[in-house]
């Protein structure tokens, strides 16, 4: 599969995103499609529950070996592709070297920041299983039934986080890094020469990711605490007098609502940082404000419908809808050759940005 052929994968295996990238200016749009390709197949991958949890993590360092060039051994994710649900994955499993094979086509720079960002999102996955994997499960068998841990309250079937650094640690791995890479392909495709602070640039970049990782987390809570894990960690659970397994009780929805909020406050307030970021880019790279200004714009939407959710509305997952995502992308297509316009997309954030006021 050339660089030619690869964008019919990316249509074929997501729709969302692909909205994204083909808005992308072409420079840049093969070295961030990949990325997101070889992401994509590494967190099926880690996805596969039917598979146990070693076998995941074998297949998961295989596939790194492979991106890293440490390895030349071919792939072959036949079984693991039978086992998807989904045809977009099942495809992207069967493709893995097609896929690998478009990463020698681009220069040795491009290949490294693919790499890099690569290798510290599988290093989030294997971090994920390995803190929620249970190593003697049967698969198929639900959360309820795996052994917990020794230190585990009584009747917990949940495992969670400990501490606000290890979600923050996880957000960054799964997420900021590709605010990171995101910022230095296109500098160096896009702006090489433009006179910008490069490091606050990758810095809001990174809490760019981390914002919409931290809205992903949140609107995804119940299926999470179905499956056996909460990404709220227990130190914040623990001042809230909550446990996982009782979060989305309705005894519980005033002090939960209280918790939630203070986290939805921080997803906004990292998606502040990425609209900052986006205006920070050069006002000519429309394209790449676009692709940027969208997630950030549906993600701020999402989280007014999560903020004005109940316990059982959470429970039906909120999301924004197709047509809400259309209107965003009319009207922001419209706003982008005017700076007023443009600004009014995000009041809050705009606000922020012109005052040059601290968002964390």
């Amino acid at each position: 599969m050339a660089i030619t052929t690869l964008n019919d994968l990316l249509k074929a295996t997501s729709r969302s995103f692909y909205l994204t990238l083909r808005v992308l200016p072409a420079a840049v749009r093969p070295q961030i499609g990949l990325a997101y390709l070889l992401a994509r197949t590494t967190d099926t991958i880690a996805d596969t529950e039917i598979l146990p949890v070693s076998e995941r993590l074998d297949a998961l360092k295989k596939l790194r070996e492979r991106i890293l060039g440490q390895s030349s051994a071919p792939l072959n994710f036949g079984e693991l592709a039978k086992q998807q649900g989904s045809s977009a994955e099942k495809l992207l499993l069967e493709k893995v070297e097609a896929s690998l094979a478009v990463l020698k086509e681009f220069s040795a720079a491009d290949q490294k920041l693919i790499r890099d960002v690569l290798t510290t999102i599988t290093s989030g996955q294997e971090l994920d299983l390995r803190r929620f994997g249970r190593w003697g499960e049967t698969p198929g068998e639900p959360p309820s039934t795996y052994a917990v841990r020794e230190d585990a309250r009584p009747t917990n079937q949940i495992i969670a986080l400990e501490t606000a650094v290890e979600l923050d640690d996880y957000t960054y791995r799964v997420a900021g890094c590709v605010g990171e890479f995101w910022t230095k392909i296109c500098r160096a495709h896009l702006f090489p020469n433009a006179r910008l602070d490069e490091k606050q640039l990758i810095a809001d970049g990174i809490r760019f990711g981390k914002g919409l990782q931290l809205v992903n987390i949140l609107r995804d809570l119940p299926v999470d605490l179905k499956n056996g894990r909460c990404y709220l960690p227990t130190q914040r659970l623990d001042e809230a007098k909550l446990f996982p397994e009782v979060l989305l009780l309705p005894i519980n929805e005033e002090k939960f609502l209280k918790l939630y909020r203070e986290y939805l406050d921080k997803a906004e307030t990292h998606l502040r940082a990425g609209w900052r970021y986006t205006n920070t880019l050069p006002f000519g790279q429309f394209r790449a404000r676009l692709a940027c200004a969208w997630p950030i714009l549906i993600g701020v939407r999402t989280i007014k419908k999560l903020r004005a959710a109940s316990v059982i509305e959470l429970r039906q997952r909120v999301k924004v809808s197709r047509g809400e995502v259309r209107n965003i992308i009319f009207i922001s297509l419209l706003a982008s050759p005017f700076p007023f316009l443009w600004r009014k997309l995000c009041p809050s954030a705009a606000k922020a940005v012109a005052s040059g006021g601290d968002l964390a």
